[in-house]
């Protein structure tokens, strides 16, 4: 077969062999091939990457998850962490009025008892892997609530103790400062700078820059001198293990060695140190140990 094509010169017309038109034919066959082919490996990768993609926003939607449910356990852990804490802070509570009880005896005064149901222990729920993060937080909560309430009966007890004990003369019974109440009580708080939770071992009275502070039972001044966190501070030793701290102060009027009286004026209130703005930090120590100071002011 040959084909017969006229160029430039119709009276010499040029002739096509079957080999070369098969040779055309085959050329554009591959090339329609080729560009299949390269079209397909196209839409194959651009698959594989839209897969890559959706996995990639999967495990990070997987990990964010996973450091939710971390950052979860943590506050768990955070929370039982305080809970542990406050019973050992309870369990050396008792430890104490067990030492008093054994040198005196207790007048017609009962000492408040804790009658409570015994219910499932925290521990046993923790177990439980049915239950879920509320169930968890709520039984905490629970939890907290009565250690709260284990924390003020220990408190009452103790102050009932000292006030019948040898040391009733000489226990701080006047507020250090002319204010109605306090701004922040005895125990555990979220820490106003720190922002987590600590144990706040006196009490806050929030009064006017310069407002005087007292000394609220006769002592001898063991400390006047300025700290990191007290800022202006004052200790008094009143004996027998008790001792009363005055922090934050803008002035202090005594120094190491002064022998002070109920009732005198032994600083001025301030912003010093740690603190957030003018106020008195007020502690009442025994033996070292911070006693709640409203649990002996007069009423």
């Amino acid at each position: 077969m040959r084909i017969l094509y006229l160029g430039k010169n119709p009276r010499k017309p040029k002739a096509l062999s079957a080999n070369v038109i098969l040779l055309i034919l085959f050329i554009f066959l591959c090339l329609n091939i080729a560009l299949t082919y390269s079209y397909i490996k196209y839409k194959e990768n651009a698959l594989i990457k839209s897969n890559e993609d959706s996995q990639t926003s999967s495990h990070i939607y997987s990990n964010e998850s996973k450091l939710d449910y971390e950052n979860n356990l943590k506050v768990y852990a955070d929370q039982m962490g305080e809970l542990y804490s406050r019973i050992m802070h309870i369990d050396s509570q008792t430890e104490r009025l067990q030492q008093i009880l054994k040198k005196q005896i207790v007048g017609k005064d009962k000492v408040p008892k804790l009658n409570e149901k015994k219910k499932k222990s925290a521990d046993e729920n923790a177990k439980n892997n049915n239950s879920s993060s509320y169930e968890l937080n709520k039984e905490i909560t629970r939890l907290m609530a009565k250690i709260e309430v284990r924390e003020e009966l220990y408190n009452t007890m103790e102050s009932i103790l000292l006030k019948q004990s040898v040391l009733k003369d000489t226990l701080p019974s006047l507020k250090p400062v002319n204010i109605p109440c306090c701004s922040s009580r005895y125990g555990w708080r979220n820490d106003p700078i720190l922002g987590i939770r600590k144990f706040h071992e006196g009490v806050d009275f929030s009064a006017a820059h310069g407002e005087q502070i007292i000394a609220t039972a006769s002592g001898i001044v063991i400390e006047a001198r300025r700290g990191v966190h007290y800022g202006k501070y004052i200790k008094i030793n009143h004996g027998g293990g008790l001792e009363t701290r005055y922090a934050h102060a803008s002035k202090l009027l005594v120094k190491n060695g002064d022998i002070v009286s109920k009732g005198e004026v032994i600083a001025l209130v301030g912003n010093t140190g740690r603190s957030t703005g003018p106020h008195l930090h007020y502690e009442i120590r025994f033996n070292g140990n911070s006693l709640d100071p409203l649990k002996y002011l007069k009423k």
